[in-house]
């Protein structure tokens, strides 16, 4: 024997691509607001914006992201039949 540690495997991926999107669960701190699953958005900014907005951010006692969600939410409502 080498004395070595059997290797621990990774987790197991689900099977179909739809169920490993929707595995992953609620982000802790996350507030209850009905949706089960987040989705990661990556976008562009300078970095004197990025600046700004995590100082924004730590003044309001936030996370960035939760900031940006909450902004995101107000901006694009969720629509009402064929109403954008």
């Amino acid at each position: 024997m080498n004395g070595r540690s059997p290797k621990r495997g990774f987790i197991a991926r689900p099977g179909t691509a739809e169920d490993w999107i929707k595995e992953s669960g609620i982000a802790p701190g996350r507030s209850n607001d009905g949706s089960a699953f987040s989705a990661r958005l990556t976008i562009d900014v300078t970095p004197e914006l990025r600046g700004r907005i995590k100082i924004v951010a730590f003044k309001r006692g936030q996370t960035v992201a939760d900031m940006l969600r909450d902004l995101l939410a107000r901006e694009f409502p969720e629509s009402q039949g064929d109403t954008p």
